[in-house]
């Protein structure tokens, strides 16, 4: 008994496992769907401890809710120089923040309730979903364009002081 199989099925197979792994390996582009903007919603200003000499001033961002917490700098594609978000929180405690969906480096800054600069994380890289802890309490955390810590000579010690416009 003798089988004939015809090689156009097997070719046939062939070329479709081909495109199939073809398609597959292409790189897939999202496009954003989510475009944030910065909103003005109030004024810092960072304080050389030892000399009690304005450092920076910054239009700020304000999340002092569980949303606008948890969203943080997210989605955004840029930050100016002279931005930054400051989270208020009900109460001192250790903090700890991550990348997730955040497109821009960051420095974030740790803050206890006296308004004292108690931690940074500096450079925290984009997208990275890492935890980057307080290491000690804080009340408040100020995000800015990562570098910004080390070029405005920032210290530990330094103090905030804020307005909100809301």
């Amino acid at each position: 008994m003798t089988f004939k199989v015809s090689k156009y099925p097997f070719v046939l197979l062939g070329l479709l496992a081909f495109t199939q792994c073809k398609e597959t390996d292409k790189p897939t582009k999202t496009e954003d769907k989510v475009e944030v903007s910065f909103k003005k919603e109030g004024v810092l200003k960072i304080r050389r401890t030892k000399s009690d000499s304005i450092i920076k001033t910054l239009d700020i961002e304000v999340a002092d809710n569980e949303y606008e917490t948890q969203t943080g700098l997210m989605y955004r594609s840029k930050l100016e120089t002279n931005h930054g978000m400051l989270f208020v929180f009900p109460y001192e405690d250790y903090r700890s923040f991550y990348m997730k969906n955040t497109k821009i480096p960051l420095d974030i800054i740790y803050i206890a309730a006296d308004s004292s600069i108690v931690s940074v994380q500096k450079n925290a890289k984009p997208f990275n979903e890492a935890s980057l802890p307080s290491g000690t309490p804080a009340k408040y955390v100020l995000e800015i364009n990562g570098g910004l810590f080390d070029e405005w000579q920032l210290e530990e010690g330094d103090k905030i002081d804020f307005k909100i416009l809301k």
